[in-house]
């Protein structure tokens, strides 16, 4: 790594290396809050298939979309262009989005944390791609947290049952064509909620990630690369040890100002019912613990999605 690039950690040292992989991985988020994860098993032709679907729905008349708004909090379906607005925000992010949640066997008792999906009858691919897509990722992201948790010094597999039926959700981004800039951008500057992000997509420029010094950083990873993101809940649990950093999408170049930008961010959280308690060994006398008082999964999440408009 150098101080305007951050280095890709191939995926294929997690079987030949994990204690190498982990620290590099760990040593990346320390840094900056986020890793960039080359050569990882997701297969590129299936992301593709996805990513065609996604565009097919947001290629559907508005009137077709507005359909697939149900529920409240966006936790389903269709959440329409000009409403996500970042904590503390006064101006609208630039974007529209679809959220697939956890497919929940019938009486599950998580079942009134996780409504159950919606698909869109327009796209009869939709939902084999994206439900394809969401358990790849969810796969996916257990193996980060076996790093993670490696890194941390705790069991390689802690986080396992606290994430197994966690509230994770899918959402396809699509941030159409900007007329120029300011004041909405594409996502202003906003920390994420969950445990950790898992991001297809960021190809197309614009993510940015804030800095120690305060200024901002672009992430471009490499072609079919996963960027990966610490959240809020486990910064709490790490007590800062892991920090959520700050990140936004910018507006484009005017060169790229008529493209549109598509990415496909995992948001990874703890089950619904986990207490967020600080782990004991992230505790000392030079950090002392700033979350002296625990929290439940959902009581932050709701908490959360308050702040940012979506409840």
């Amino acid at each position: 790594m150098t101080a305007d690039s951050i280095s890709p950690v191939s995926f294929n040292a997690f079987e030949a290396d994990l204690e190498g992989f982990a620290q590099a991985l760990g040593d990346s988020f320390t840094r900056y809050g986020f890793a960039v994860i080359s050569d990882h098993p997701l297969a590129q032709g299936q992301i593709d298939g996805t990513l065609e679907a996604a565009k097919a729905f947001f290629a559907l008349p508005e009137t077709a979309k507005r359909a697939y708004v149900v529920g409240q909090g966006g936790q389903r379906g269709y959440t329409p262009f000009g409403v996500e607005t970042a904590k503390g925000e006064a101006h609208h992010d630039l974007k529209e989005f679809w959220h697939m949640g956890r497919d929940l066997p019938a009486g599950h008792p998580y079942a009134g944390f996780m409504p159950p999906n919606v698909w869109p009858a327009e796209v009869p691919e939709f939902q084999p791609q994206v439900s394809w897509l969401y358990n790849a990722l969810d796969a996916m992201g257990l193996k980060v947290l076996e790093a993670l948790a490696v890194y941390l010094g705790l069991d390689r597999h802690f986080f396992d049952p606290t994430v197994n039926d966690g509230n994770s959700v899918l959402r396809l981004l699509h941030y159409p064509p900007t007329a120029g800039d300011g004041p909405h951008i594409r996502a202003a500057a906003h920390e994420d909620i969950n445990v950790i992000t898992l991001l297809l997509g960021a190809e197309e420029a614009g993510l940015e990630v804030r800095r120690r010094d305060g200024g901002w950083l672009a992430i471009n990873p490499p072609p079919g690369a996963l960027v990966c993101n610490i959240g809020d809940m486990l910064q709490r649990l790490t007590n800062h040890r892991l920090p959520s950093t700050t990140h936004r999408v910018v507006n484009p170049a005017p060169e790229r100002r008529g493209v549109a930008r598509y990415s496909t961010p995992f948001f990874l959280h703890f089950n619904p019912d986990y207490e967020i308690r600080t782990l004991a060994g992230c505790v000392d006398t030079d950090h002392p613990d700033r979350y002296p008082e625990p929290i439940t999964a959902d009581g932050y999440l709701q908490q959360r999605l308050r702040e940012i408009k979506l409840l």
